[in-house]
């Protein structure tokens, strides 16, 4: 295990006791630890990230980036990559609370608009009948399925205070327009979990489109995230067209918006380390999914791998 020094155990002490940290957030507390700008010396701050996750691998966990699909900010969090039976003894949340959680997840993504939200009143209207475990004997012989009393019995108060707690832990958000959204936390810790539950992914990041702009022909699935949008169209001239199908895209890029950020730090994918200027990627892992959310680990401290160990039998998942 590489040995992390007292700078590298605090950028991680920072993200279990803060939760998630927008890049600017994080970059601040690198200069102030290294008196480095990571703007200027991103191979340095690269080196720490991947050292970081040399020591994090060993216990199950890493330091992670990504994208916030409703502002397309970079944000940077630790998660868990296990499941077992222990670390479902960590969750706060009730059986009811994670049952409310899931159907919320299921009713965005299922939103063929690509709106990445719903209303508090759909929200709170949610039957939780729907998220009994499949795969039962009396479902396998079609039988009755048996419902739960507690997912029976929640109330709207209830469900109004599971959605305030959910909001207040990041895993859900209120979005602009006044209804619910995923939280950072979410998008932190559900990526395995969106790609496998067949969201038509970005064309332009190849992430899911929770959050995205459609293209305006009917028969054509492409989804882009507005901020990839930006990206796409500002570097191109003449006609702006569906990479796909090759339908116009009625899209205007701002002119005072220059894409300073996207050149600034790509979002980490899955698999290659940090490398060089350009092409620097956060090492990160495959398994998370959407059980992440009885997980209390990006708000538990721990400055050592070892009080990471511990993180991880804190990490429940939902079922």
């Amino acid at each position: 295990m590489p040995e992390l020094s007292w700078r590298h155990q605090t950028l991680i002490q920072a993200l279990l006791s803060r939760g998630p940290l927008r890049d600017d957030e994080f970059h601040s507390i690198f200069t102030g630890l290294t008196g480095k700008n990571p703007g200027t010396q991103r191979q340095l701050f690269d080196e720490y990230l991947l050292k970081i996750n040399k020591a994090l691998s060993y216990v199950q966990c890493e330091l992670r980036g990504f994208r916030n699909q409703y502002d397309g900010r970079i944000y940077y969090g630790v998660v868990n990559n296990i499941s077992d039976e222990q670390s479902k003894l960590g969750t706060k949340y009730s059986v009811p609370q994670i049952a409310f959680f899931k159907a919320i997840i299921e009713a965005i993504l299922q939103d063929a608009a690509a709106q990445g939200s719903i209303s508090d009143i759909d929200a709170l209207n949610l039957r939780l009948e729907n998220q009994v475990l499949t795969g039962t004997e009396s479902q396998s012989q079609g039988g009755p399925t048996h419902v739960p009393l507690p997912l029976k019995n929640f109330s709207i108060s209830q469900k109004q205070k599971a959605l305030d707690e959910l909001v207040q832990d990041q895993w859900l958000t209120h979005t602009t327009d006044g209804n619910i959204g995923l939280g950072v936390r979410s998008f932190l810790d559900l990526r395995s979990y969106f790609h496998n539950s067949d969201i038509p992914s970005c064309q332009v990041c190849n992430e899911a489109g929770v959050k995205a702009e459609l293209c305006q022909n009917d028969c054509c699935t492409v989804r882009i995230h507005k901020y990839c949008l930006k990206k796409l169209f500002s570097k191109r001239r003449g006609e702006r067209v569906c990479p796909s199908c090759g339908t116009q895209w009625h899209f205007v890029v701002p002119k005072a918006e220059l894409l300073e950020e996207d050149e600034e730090s790509d979002v980490p994918t899955q698999s290659q380390p940090p490398l060089g200027p350009k092409r620097k990627r956060l090492e990160t892992g495959k398994t998370g999914d959407a059980n992440a959310v009885q997980s209390g680990s990006s708000q538990t401290s721990g400055s050592t791998t070892t009080d990471l160990r511990r993180t991880t039998r804190s990490t429940a998942r939902l079922k």
